[in-house]
């Protein structure tokens, strides 16, 4: 084989491997996006979560505020009785 040819080669090979580092990189950075998707997807549905189980607990301080002043009523109640 001459230089020519081998210089052919060479340029053969650096094309392959330029192709397959941009093919490489643009995969990953794909992937990335997907992951990063993939958690603010997550987080969302965590701080859907996280709004529903603050609803509910300010519900049941509600019904236990109401409980206790029923509660003091009937001790009212039961005292006059005595």
């Amino acid at each position: 084989m001459n230089i020519r040819a081998w210089g052919e080669v060479a340029g053969v090979i650096g094309i392959f491997v330029l192709l397959t580092v941009v093919i490489a990189v643009a995969i990953s950075q794909v992937a990335a996006t997907w992951r990063a998707k993939a958690v603010l997807a997550r987080e969302e549905e965590y701080r859907k979560l996280a709004e529903r189980a603050v609803s509910s607990q300010e519900n049941i301080e509600r019904q236990l505020a109401d409980m206790r002043t029923r509660l003091q009523s009937v001790e009212k109640v039961l005292k006059e009785v005595e």
